[in-house]
């Protein structure tokens, strides 16, 4: 019984998905952890891995220093309107500098 629940708890990952261009994906093409610098593929790259099950939610965030709500809200994004969807215009940073401004 021990070992049958062991098993099930096991997570089984594919090698690769398919990233938002078609290429393939593998945790060694994934932007790197460092990564300060999020552009619409990267940000693509990370929602596609979650999204095959290369990395959990948790992970992901976890790699790459991201809130919950962050992710959750590039996911919405590629959802909505695909890879167009991740562009940040001047307004919407504006508008989250102002925000993060007023809670400090």
């Amino acid at each position: 019984m021990i070992e049958v629940g062991m098993i099930e708890n096991q997570k089984i990952r594919p090698a690769q998905v398919v990233g938002p261009l078609g290429e393939p994906l593998t945790l060694e093409s994934l932007p790197s952890p460092g990564t300060t610098r999020w552009v619409v593929r990267r940000k693509a790259e990370v929602v596609a891995a979650v999204n095959g099950g290369l990395l959990t939610v948790d992970e992901a965030c976890e790699r790459y220093s991201l809130t919950l709500e962050e992710f959750a809200s590039w996911q919405r994004a590629v959802d909505r309107s695909g890879m167009p969807g991740l562009r940040v215009t001047r307004l919407q940073h504006y508008k989250s500098l102002y925000e993060r401004q007023q809670r400090f």
